[in-house]
């Protein structure tokens, strides 16, 4: 696993949900029109 570091404000646990052909993650509607970073921290899973 690579390391990242990364300056911020807040951060969330989640989970990426199947949306159509791709997948999402929902933040605080504070968060809108902000930038934000996603960093994946575990394999896909398989199944989906």
């Amino acid at each position: 696993m690579d390391r990242f570091e990364i300056e911020g404000q807040e951060v969330l646990d989640g989970t990426a949900k199947p949306s159509g052909n791709s997948a999402h993650v929902i933040v605080p509607k504070r968060w809108r029109g902000a930038d934000v970073k996603v960093v994946r921290v575990s394999e896909p899973d398989s199944n989906e």
